[in-house]
């Protein structure tokens, strides 16, 4: 008998669990630890922050669903993972063995890396957490009553580029209807070395695409950006040359803003030689396994994933929905393989299919692979992507609730866009 621990119950861990349930033998059990019993669509506190969504609409209490499956559920969160004992301690004392072990936490957001970032003491909201999009729905709605500038945009260390030209736009939406975008001047700060960078040295025409879109909605933007403190209606930051020197530093005033933190890995696995890289992401190899603890593997946001390049201001690169949904179906195939005795052959696709919703309109891309060179190299912009957006919301929830991995949405997209496959990976 096996024990498969999956560790998180986001948008990766809560469909890992469910296809590692069609993997597994009959003798082997799996367990799935999450700070949260309930699973939130991170996709749409965009639009809980202005208003258009409610917790309630994202939300899937997972306890029932996992018991219904026979997959034990422990809301608990992991305190330190203790990789040469095979065993995860838990905040409240608990220690949990495990055979296997699939890390799916998600980051860390490090909003302490910067003086005054944050919602929780700092001056800047955030669309990372459904209670952060909540508390940046009520700041939103004070704004309102008073508008004025607004800075949004991603700091150095950012990973997840794509919610920030998403909020960004909605934001522009969102004033239009109310009918005070008039006075509100808005401005994009970013690490990126240029717009439409997203961390992979853009694709297709995104430089292009979101220019002129910025263009279009009077948004102006600040590239190469590094933010140095932020504080009560002012942030502070400098425009960093392509050599690494400070070109100017600059004082922004705002009435609202939204900064995308840097990532890091989290607390329990910080520091575990081998595991982890110096920002606490678990490094895997081509099909998600650690090399140093191949019991350990490792899939979406918490992976450690080099730069495309180097840039002026770090750039994480991201890792999409059907990216992580490619790395889930590798390794519940490749796990299954070991326990049946046979050698792990399953790789991930790792390519990158965006769904950019700007309210009203939208901008897609696919990268095949996600790091360039590619082979698909796509972008495209339109009202269809805001209504693929919904879509997809309204899928994927349905599919968490009804406790099944089938990706039939995600294939339709693909054939829509004319790409073959989701994955690359070979089913049983």
């Amino acid at each position: 008998m096996a024990h498969i621990v999956i560790m998180g119950a986001g948008l990766g861990g809560s469909i890992m669990a469910y296809e590692m349930r069609d993997q597994i033998r009959p003798e082997d059990r799996i367990t799935v630890i999450t700070k949260d019993p309930k699973y939130h669509f991170v996709p749409s506190n965009p639009w809980i922050a202005v208003g258009w969504r409610k917790r309630d609409h994202i939300s899937v209490d997972l306890s029932a669903i996992m018991a219904k499956k026979q997959i034990d559920f422990i809301p608990v969160a992991a305190k330190k993972v203790h990789a040469e004992e095979n065993r995860v301690e838990l905040e409240d004392g608990q220690s949990v063995d495990y055979d296997f072990l699939v890390v799916a936490t998600g980051p860390e957001l490090a909003f302490d890396e910067i003086e005054g970032l944050g919602p929780n003491g700092g001056h800047t909201q955030s669309i990372c957490h459904v209670d952060h999009a909540e508390q940046a729905n009520v700041a939103f709605e004070e704004f309102c009553k008073n508008p004025g500038p607004i800075v949004v945009g991603a700091v150095q260390g950012a990973s997840c580029f794509g919610p920030a030209y998403e909020f960004t736009f909605i934001l522009d939406t969102e004033l239009r209807r109310r009918k005070i975008r008039d006075k509100v001047p808005i401005t994009y700060v970013t690490a990126e070395p240029y717009i439409g960078h997203l961390g992979l040295d853009g694709v297709g025409d995104t430089k292009g695409l979101l220019e002129s879109e910025m263009r279009d909605h009077h948004i102006k933007w600040i590239t190469s950006a590094k933010v140095k403190k932020v504080e009560p209606g002012k942030m502070t930051i400098e425009e960093i040359a392509d050599d690494g020197s400070v070109k100017a530093e600059k004082e922004l005033d705002f009435g609202f803003s939204m900064m995308l933190p840097g990532f890091r890995g989290i607390d329990a696995v910080q520091g575990i030689e081998g595991l982890v890289n110096p920002r606490g992401f678990i490094i895997v190899d081509k099909n998600q396994r650690n090399p140093k603890f191949p019991n350990i593997f490792g899939i979406g946001v918490c992976v450690a994933i080099p730069p495309t390049g180097p840039t002026p201001v770090p750039c994480g690169v991201p890792k999409t929905g059907f990216m992580i949904e490619s790395m889930v179906t590798a390794t519940a195939m490749n796990i299954g393989q070991i326990l049946r005795g046979h050698k792990p052959d399953h790789v991930g696709s790792w390519n990158a299919v965006c769904l950019a919703d700007f309210g009203d309109s939208g901008v897609a891309f696919v990268a095949q692979p996600q790091i360039p060179p590619r082979n698909v190299n796509w972008a495209s912009s339109g009202k269809w992507v805001h209504v693929a957006k919904v879509g997809f919301e309204k899928y994927f929830l349905s599919k968490l609730r009804k406790g099944t991995s089938e990706p039939f949405y995600e294939k339709a997209l693909l054939k829509v866009l004319g790409i073959a496959k989701l994955t690359d990976v070979k089913r049983m």
